[in-house]
């Protein structure tokens, strides 16, 4: 044991010299203090040995990072690390998101929108998530007619579907709620109108949001007279009857009066009894069934710019607006998908297209059931 002792003994002595070693003797060290230092020594360096191995094939197992951009048209593929002699060890395979969620806020208050050339009231209605009803019945300056978007218009739009109304003397909770077809806890609970529901007093001049209310919008389409047949017979054989045109072929199998089958504006709905079909300036515009021409004009026509009508019989007919171009004239017989003339911008319009309506009995309909 001394054998094992003494080169230890020696070492430590060695660095526990007094200052000065010819006058003072060597302190005499005990067996176990000596094991105690040895055993401190074998700890502290076996912790080195390991973390110099742990790093050492932590360093084998890591991948090179590519110099170059990534080819974006090549999957995210984990490739596997390689270690000493060139196997695969484990690594993480998940990329790193460093993207955070946030979920949307709901908003409770009006924003203003400035209109661009080429905005129609569906997309914008589309963009804000609320009806196209909801913003005629909010901005007056368009008189319930999504036809009067001008480039520059500021428009009011709501958070949520509705329309705004001033306070009365003599309101109440129900009887607004009864005039506009809502609901009074809707506007009571609704949080921009900043009601005290344990006192639930609004004072004469509150502008309240009414969530859900409707009223009446102006039919401006029905401005346009629809040109039927008056005559007693059978409509569209020889018997004439006594209008300007007389009969026409009948035809209620109607077809797509344009190009292209997709809107660029306005659905049908309240407000716009058609539907307005892309097509750009000078595009061709055909009759969508056989029918005789009751109307061929150019103006204004209540916004409808150059007009074409067409009288189907039974009661059926087609009404094109917006044309650059009329190809017809009146009491003219066209057939199904004759061309009657060519798309374009006039009358209350913005950026050319097609506004096309079907007519049953005088009462519009949507052109999307019928069309083929």
């Amino acid at each position: 044991m001394n054998k094992i002792l003494d080169p230890i003994k020696n070492i430590f002595t060695r660095f526990h010299k007094p200052k000065d070693a010819s006058s003072a003797p060597r302190p005499k060290v005990d067996r176990f203090t000596l094991i105690s230092w040895g055993l401190t020594w074998l700890i502290v360096l076996g912790a080195l040995g390991f973390a110099l191995w742990r790093t050492q094939g932590v360093n084998a197992a890591t991948v090179a990072l590519p110099t170059s951009a990534p080819d974006a048209s090549q999957p995210n593929v984990a490739l596997p690390a390689q270690g000493a002699g060139g196997v695969a060890t484990s690594a993480i395979d998940r990329l790193l998101q460093l993207k955070t969620n946030i979920p949307e806020r709901p908003r409770y208050d009006p924003v203003t929108y400035r209109v661009s050339r080429g905005d129609g009231m569906w997309a914008i209605a589309d963009e804000f998530k609320v009806k196209s009803a909801t913003i005629l019945y909010v901005n007056t300056q368009l008189d319930d007619n999504p036809h009067n978007l001008r480039p520059g218009m500021e428009l009011i739009i709501p958070p949520v579907d509705g329309l705004y109304y001033e306070w009365k003397e003599g309101d109440t909770i129900q009887s607004v709620a009864a005039k506009f077809d809502a609901k009074p806890d809707d506007i009571l609970s609704f949080p921009g109108n900043n009601i005290d529901l344990t006192d639930p007093v609004i004072q004469v001049g509150t502008k309240l949001m009414i969530p859900g209310g409707k009223r009446e919008l102006r039919n401006w389409e029905a401005d346009l007279v629809t040109m039927s047949r008056s005559n007693t017979g059978s409509t569209g054989t020889s018997d004439f009857g006594s209008n300007a045109c007389g009969g026409g072929p009948v035809d209620n199998s109607l077809g797509w009066p344009a190009d292209d089958h997709t809107l660029s504006g306005n659905p049908y709905g309240p407000g716009h009894l058609g539907i307005d079909i892309s097509a750009p300036e000078g595009a061709n515009v055909y009759a969508a069934g056989a029918g005789v021409v009751t109307m061929a004009q150019a103006g204004s026509n209540y916004g409808y710019g150059n007009v074409v009508q067409i009288d189907h019989g039974n009661g059926w007919v087609t009404v094109y607006a917006h044309l650059s171009q009329i190809n017809v004239t009146v009491c003219q017989i066209v057939g199904q998908g004759q061309l009657i003339g060519l798309s374009g911008n006039t009358g209350n319009s913005i950026g050319a297209h097609l506004h096309f309506e079907i007519r049953i009995g005088g009462s519009n309909v949507n052109p999307y059931d019928y069309v083929q």
